[in-house]
């Protein structure tokens, strides 16, 4: 039986999507990773896209070897082959670090479904548990690797191996599968005025305290880390929810979201082949106009040409079986 889709979330996942481009357009294409308010957007958008992530994944009933399999050929499987054909032998091997080459993405949310799965058994306190010190943990060694302390070489090539470092992220995913296990408490929160009021005040006095004064110590980074993608990522749900009806397929823009919100893979597979890193000479001209609604208008369209240019090839692609099973892990292609 086909699950059946929640518009809004189709659509706030497509927004996502879109802001992952839209950031690597700014760093890759125009030298500037923090440009045009990426810097205020890298405080949720990660976190919204697992946030999304376990929010899909909880009603999954199936055995958990089945789970493994079919995530292993959805999530590994396609991202080795993309990043064999971006970086082919000997590159390759040296891009299997914490960052895959751009694709830990894949890579940390298998080991997030395979925590998920492992914690299974636990009660929601003990996952929520191991999910706060997993994420500490991760963030630590992120921070501090190289500047307080460096692991042996074999623990490093380890920790790198599994993408450690964005483990931190598992905390948001663990949210999204606990939101949508007690959704009708997760709705009561983000429909309340006053809390949603606290939530985008907490956010703003983040986004603040982060663009302006980067903090220093570890335990205020982490502090503003998860405070600001818990309350954006909750943030952006209540506005995706409340402004559902201009998310609707009855709209164009609605329509457009939700479509980018069911080729999310794709997108992110495809996307560093196509993104136009030959702007990168005109990155100093765009910054000379000091106006960050500018940059962000520019890196948008960019970024939006990016997105239709994969949309088009991930629908060319898969209307080969063998290519749609093996580049992006469907049993049969999606017209």
């Amino acid at each position: 039986m086909e699950k059946q889709r929640i518009e809004y979330i189709d659509a706030m996942r497509g927004m996502t999507m879109i802001l992952v481009v839209f950031s690597h357009v700014c760093g890759l294409c125009l030298g500037d990773s923090w440009m045009g308010f990426n810097d205020v957007f890298f405080l949720f958008r990660l976190p919204c896209f697992f946030f999304i992530s376990g929010w899909l994944f909880e009603p999954v009933r199936e055995p958990a070897p089945t789970v493994v399999r079919k995530k292993f050929l959805v999530q590994i499987v396609p991202t080795l082959i993309f990043l064999l054909l971006l970086a082919p032998p000997p590159a390759f091997f040296h891009q299997l670090g914490t960052t895959k080459g751009g694709y830990w993405f894949t890579f940390a949310l298998f080991v997030f479904f395979m925590l998920h799965l492992l914690t299974a058994r636990l009660g929601t306190w003990w996952r929520g548990i191991v999910a706060i010190v997993i994420s500490i943990a991760a963030f630590s060694y992120d921070v501090c690797y190289n500047s307080s302390f460096t692991p042996p070489q074999w623990v490093s090539n380890i920790l790198g191996a599994l993408s450690f470092a964005t483990w931190r992220y598992y905390l948001f995913f663990f949210t999204g599968t606990l939101a949508k296990r007690h959704f009708d408490r997760f709705l009561r929160i983000v429909s309340t005025p006053a809390y949603i009021t606290v939530i985008v005040l907490l956010f703003i006095a983040t986004a603040v305290l982060t663009t302006t004064a980067p903090p220093h110590g570890l335990i205020t980074a982490y502090a503003l880390f998860a405070i600001g993608g818990l309350t954006g990522m909750t943030m952006v749900f209540a506005f995706f929810r409340y402004a559902a009806p201009l998310f609707a397929k009855e709209k164009v823009m609605g329509r457009s979201l939700q479509y980018i919100g069911t080729r999310t893979l794709d997108i992110y597979l495809l996307h560093y082949f196509f993104l136009p890193r030959i702007l990168l000479q005109w990155g100093d001209t765009l910054r000379a106009y000091n106006s960050k609604p500018v940059e962000f208008a520019v890196a948008l369209l960019i970024a939006l040409a990016v997105v239709g240019v994969c949309l088009i090839a991930s629908r060319l692609l898969r209307l080969s079986p063998f290519l749609a099973r093996w580049l992006f892990g469907v049993s049969k292609p999606q017209r």
